[in-house]
């Protein structure tokens, strides 16, 4: 049985525009700006995967930064349960650096060696300052992710990519987070271990009633993973919808330049794709 959706958004993205200046060509000279994005809408409800895919320049990275209150948006708005995060007051705020968490494409890069990971996973904890048992809440996330207990007097290096990425979601479910942002989680694992990670993002969702933001390159695993996908391309988002249906029949040119560079046996033999 299929739970429903929530469809009043969890976090949202409204008409965001982001430019930066650059640098002068000449001391006298006006300075020029470059626009990343522009006028994006953007949204994931609780219980919701929603995708985002588009080439490398694409904007995606920007948008990440500005949805995960990194940077803030030049015109245009982001909101959490409705408020606006940049606006509201200093409580709101709080409860949004808590409620919105970050799971990175290399877990290794992301991990101190030096540390043993029952002492990462307590860094958001005392970082965004949340009281409670710890400790039962370590081993609630240990559970949640398929991790033993033992799993925290161990450093990063003894673990296999796909345990480490476990790790990584686990300290990302520490604040017990409304939402996921998931860049590229899947890409440094060999292909035997990311279906095992995509399941378990699927449960988390499902189980938790987690909004999940996932970006990837790869449409295969976008539309394994999530149900409603956003494609951007020169800052813009030029089409949305269900995946299945939006990369068998894509109606944007920037959509179907994306689904035509897929690697596949018949194509890379024909020469056709890339």
């Amino acid at each position: 049985m299929t739970q429903s959706i929530e469809r009043r958004p969890l976090l949202a993205m409204n008409q965001v525009t982001q430019t930066y200046a650059l640098p002068r060509a000449n001391l006298f000279g006006p300075r020029p700006s470059f626009t990343v994005l522009q006028n994006i809408d953007f949204d994931v409800c609780a219980g919701e995967a929603v995708g985002l895919v588009g080439e490398s320049g694409a904007g995606k990275t920007t948008l990440t930064r500005i949805l995960t209150g990194m940077e803030k948006p030049q015109t245009g708005s982001v909101t959490f349960e409705g408020a606006d995060i940049w606006s509201g007051d200093t409580a709101h705020r709080a409860k949004f650096r808590r409620s919105v968490q970050m799971v990175l494409q290399n877990p290794r890069s992301s991990l101190d060696p030096r540390m043993r990971v029952g002492t990462a996973l307590l860094e958001p904890m005392r970082s965004l300052k949340i009281a409670g048992d710890h400790t039962k809440r370590l081993y609630e996330v240990l559970d949640q992710v398929g991790l033993d207990r033992s799993a925290l007097e161990r450093y990063p290096h003894e673990f296999s990519g796909g345990q480490l990425q476990r790790v990584a979601i686990a300290r990302a479910l520490m604040p017990n987070p409304r939402v996921l942002v998931a860049d590229e989680p899947v890409s440094a694992l060999d292909v035997s271990i990311q279906a095992q990670v995509l399941n378990l993002l699927k449960d988390l969702v499902r189980n938790l009633q987690l909004g999940l933001v996932f970006i990837a390159h790869d449409l295969s695993v976008v539309a394994y993973t999530t149900s409603r996908v956003s494609v951007i391309a020169a800052g813009r988002i030029v089409e949305v919808g269900q995946p299945i249906e939006l990369f068998t029949h894509p109606m944007a040119p920037e959509t179907k330049n994306l689904v035509d560079a897929v690697l596949t046996v018949e194509a890379g033999l024909a020469g056709t794709a890339l």
